[in-house]
């Protein structure tokens, strides 16, 4: 299953909620949220720094992901933006593809 990673940063409402709901509570929100789309949440850590969230999760394909991210923007509680992720193995898959490109000026 394709994984991807979240980057969530509260809005002043978002961050009211958490601080009255509680961490537990909003990772127990945002896993439900990812399950009911068939994805899965392999990791989900607060930060300190220009994000306040970072999910790392699961998904079916990209239009399950894209869906969670829209709908809990949609909110206006966060502010939530999407990263596809590669494994070592499509990485090298990757660099085996023959692309033909030609440089600007070449």
């Amino acid at each position: 299953m394709p994984k991807y990673l979240a980057r969530v940063t509260y809005t002043p409402e978002g961050l009211q909620g958490l601080i009255e709901e509680g961490g537990v509570a909003r990772r127990d929100a945002i896993t439900a949220a990812i399950e009911s789309v068939g994805g899965t949440v392999e990791n989900l850590l607060y930060a300190f720094g220009e994000d306040d969230l970072y999910i790392i999760f699961n998904a079916p394909d990209r239009a399950s992901a894209a869906a969670v991210g829209l709908h809990v923007s949609a909110a206006g509680a966060v502010a939530w933006s999407t990263t596809v992720l590669l494994t070592p193995e499509e990485i090298d898959e990757a660099v085996k593809k023959s692309v033909n490109y030609r440089p600007p000026g070449a």
